[in-house]
């Protein structure tokens, strides 16, 4: 789940993720971006029709839709990382805006299960919204073997 994205180029390469994995994608309003715009459909290329994408007005429908019973929030604050967790099956993985990350009041929701993070050398500041997501959706996939994947 991606909370507020602003990059087009995002959102568009994780609609690829999700069409190439079999995950769902879900935006949380407002996006910086109309999902008609041309950066967005050239990123997801022609996987538009093969992604399950679906946008939320905002987090608490977000929940509502999903009644997730673990979330796991990605941020550079979190001490555990993201491969120190047993992913299961309807496990959802938060990713904040592009230029700040989560907001407190998110990170502080009681859904939250945990925060993760994915390691990197010191004195950078995060890494790329599609990336990290590509890095965390892999490794839940590769825990749960890789179902439907050849």
């Amino acid at each position: 789940m991606f909370h507020e994205p602003c990059i087009p180029g995002n959102t568009g390469n994780a609609i690829r993720l999700v069409a190439g994995t079999g995950c769902e994608l879900h935006l949380v309003e407002p996006l910086g971006f109309d999902l008609s715009e041309a950066k967005l459909r050239r990123a997801g290329l022609d996987y538009h029709d093969l992604a399950s994408v679906t946008v939320h007005a905002n987090l608490e429908a977000a929940w509502e839709a999903l009644r997730p019973e673990r979330v796991f929030a990605f941020t550079t604050q979190a001490s555990t990382r993201y491969t120190d967790v047993a992913y299961r099956e309807g496990d959802v993985l938060l990713f904040g805006t592009e230029p700040t990350g989560l907001p407190a009041e998110v990170l502080d929701d009681a859904r939250i299960t945990a925060q993760l993070r994915i390691p990197m050398l010191p004195g950078r500041r995060s890494m790329n919204l599609s990336n990290a997501a590509a890095v965390a959706v892999y490794e839940a996939w590769r825990q749960l073997g890789f179902p439907d994947g050849v």
